[in-house]
């Protein structure tokens, strides 16, 4: 592997970890918001759309389920696996 070549997934390695990162952060605020304003959402929610409490609680929660699946699919799977080439291409 070339010195430019290691560098760009050196590169790319460390902007994959930091959109984890802040990817993550974004599903614990989105998390602590709903925590904190269930109510809210289910009022306003629920005349607008004419779900239940459990619906949109359920639909919220698959929402954060299949956003966290997405940051793991596509930040931390990848980052992992040119963490890997990199040490591996090293020795």
């Amino acid at each position: 592997m070339t010195e430019t070549t290691r560098d760009f997934f050196d590169t790319l390695a460390k902007i994959l970890l930091r959109c984890w990162i802040i990817g993550f952060a974004l599903l614990l605020f989105s998390l602590v918001v709903f925590l904190l304003t269930g109510k809210i959402i289910d009022d306003i929610h629920g005349r607008l759309f004419g779900l239940s409490p459990h619906e949109l609680d359920l639909i919220i929660y698959c929402g954060l389920g299949l956003f966290k699946l997405f940051i793991l699919i596509f930040f931390l799977l990848p980052w992992i696996a040119i963490r890997l080439v990199l040490r591996s291409s090293k020795a």
